[in-house]
């Protein structure tokens, strides 16, 4: 999809509060209201913009630990990828999950309420899965930056 200067500032703009309403949007961006609603809808029929979501604080939701937890598969087959990418997407814990390259074969990004169960969690959702061979955790001591907003006003 080709974006020009304003819609890139839209979606930058909505990408910082999806929830403003569209006259303030298009105040801001310099375009019409029906300008500025036409262009949402576009960005959501072509898959630009996927879903609008509440961003919630973890800590303030109770979750205290954050891991980054390695995973290293017993084979590497389409049926042993499928399954462990079927099984970890069903897991509300897991907050992303990436397929990556080096000496392990996910990274898989997960929340807990508190160390006991993220320790819960390890052995019985992810290390007794059949295609699991070991995983390794990191714990976030501090988040120093978090974002969700692409950069996409930095492609002028």
């Amino acid at each position: 999809m080709e974006l020009n200067r304003s819609d890139r500032l839209l979606l930058a703009e909505l990408q910082r509060d999806a929830n403003r309403n569209q006259s303030e949007l298009a105040d801001v961006v310099g375009m019409s209201r029906t300008s500025c609603w036409r262009r949402i809808r576009d960005f959501e029929e072509a898959g630009l913009i996927e879903r609008q979501v509440t961003l919630l604080n973890p800590r303030q939701a109770g979750f205290t630990i954050q891991a980054l937890c390695l995973v290293a598969m017993t084979k590497h087959t389409d049926q042993t990828r499928d399954s462990f990418e079927r099984h970890v997407s069903q897991l509300p814990e897991v907050m992303e999950c990436y397929s990556i390259s080096g000496d392990r074969d996910y990274l898989l990004q997960i929340i807990a309420k508190d160390m006991d169960s993220y320790n819960d969690f390890l052995n019985a959702q992810i290390l007794r899965h059949e295609a699991v061979q070991s995983a390794s955790s990191t714990f976030v001591l501090k988040r120093i930056k978090y974002s969700t907003e692409l950069p996409i006003l930095q492609t002028d």
